[in-house]
């Protein structure tokens, strides 16, 4: 059977909202993801995406643990901060039409990267196992969004091609690429891949090589003040822009391993609480999750190798292209310096059958 692709519209009913996506498939297209074995989930926005899977599982799929993880990530990256992408004067690329309507969700998309949300996962069917779609801004101000998502149902997947492309990275220690600038030609060389490989659907994996080290992917919007400034900064110092009761965790927080983290836990009791909860941490686990996130922040924060994006060829004429919402962007992002000023990333074309 050949895969199936079925588009959804959702309404989120508050600014963090976790919709179920199976339950909304079910409604509009009754049984079909029964019908397969897997099912590949898509979001096209860079404030919405999924959980890897194997995360939801450690979540026990519940909304309610959802609602705590992220709200431990919202007392890290809070609502109104002093972010850089929220800044509208700085904004020289929006008109003044659009600085007056640009959303301010610096706190959004930083909690996107940094808790490991992804625009792509892969779920097994399961008729008792929920996918949720989770919004980090979906009512901002006066506006409510209107978020699009693709469910790709299949059974099986084979690589037909795969290839490596070294990406020319800066000198900076800490700097990030937008994998999708046409200078690099990416984009391009991979919907030429796809249309001389004759499928319709499928997958485009974008990995780190395999020697590649201190750096990591992520799936969002390449705005130069977030990319630049405000990533940079988390990655920097972790704790700048968290909601701290006490300003000496600043003073020395690479020593706080070497702590008991004692006034960690008076100060980040909120943080500590909520993960513990949400991920049946013990609080010896905690600690040594926060005393990880403290002394190598940029490990924890862009983890992830590999993103992946949908092949797709919505004319049916077997010439899939790489799909993508208007804003997403594949980002390698470095926080040590490649001695040879190159990285090497693997383009992986995937068919699904």
């Amino acid at each position: 059977m050949a895969p199936t692709e079925i588009r959804l519209n959702v309404e989120p009913a508050r600014r963090f909202d976790a919709i179920d996506i199976t339950r909304r498939v079910a409604e509009q297209e009754g049984d079909i993801l029964e019908r397969y074995r897997r099912a590949f989930y898509c979001s096209f926005h860079t404030t919405a995406g999924y959980l890897d899977h194997n995360l939801s599982k450690r979540l026990l799929h519940r909304s309610d643990r959802l609602g705590l993880l992220f709200e431990a990530f919202r007392t890290v990256f809070p609502p109104g901060g002093p972010y850089s992408h929220d800044q509208m004067h700085l904004r020289t690329e929006l008109s003044e039409e659009q600085r007056a309507v640009e959303p301010r969700n610096g706190d959004s998309h930083l909690t996107f990267i940094g808790s490991g949300m992804r625009n792509r996962v892969t779920y097994l069917n399961r008729s008792d196992t929920p996918v949720y779609f989770i919004e980090l801004d979906g009512v901002n101000a006066a506006m409510r969004r209107r978020r699009t998502t693709a469910v790709l149902a299949y059974d099986e997947e084979e690589v037909v091609e795969r290839t490596t492309v070294k990406v020319p990275v800066s000198r900076h220690p800490i700097d990030s690429i937008n994998l999708a600038d046409p200078r690099l030609g990416i984009v391009d060389a991979v919907n030429e891949r796809l249309a001389r490989a004759g499928f319709e659907k499928g997958r485009i994996d974008i990995a780190l090589g395999p020697d590649e080290r201190d750096a990591g992917l992520t799936v969002n919007e390449f705005e130069t003040l977030l990319m630049r400034h405000d990533l940079v900064d988390v990655l920097r110092d972790p704790l700048r822009f968290a909601a701290l009761k006490s300003r000496h965790m600043l003073d020395d927080p690479l020593a706080i391993p070497r702590k008991t983290l004692g006034y960690a836990r008076y100060d980040f009791v909120v943080v500590l609480n909520t993960l513990m909860e949400a991920l049946r941490l013990d609080e010896s686990g905690v600690e040594r999750l926060l005393a990880k996130v403290m002394a190598v922040p940029a490990r924890h924060f862009l983890r992830t190798r590999r993103v992946s994006f949908m092949a797709s060829d919505p004319s049916g004429e077997g010439r899939a292209h790489l799909v993508r919402g208007t804003y997403q962007s594949p980002i390698l992002v470095q926080w040590r310096s490649s001695g040879r000023h190159l990285r090497d990333v693997q383009i992986s074309l995937v068919r699904f059958r």
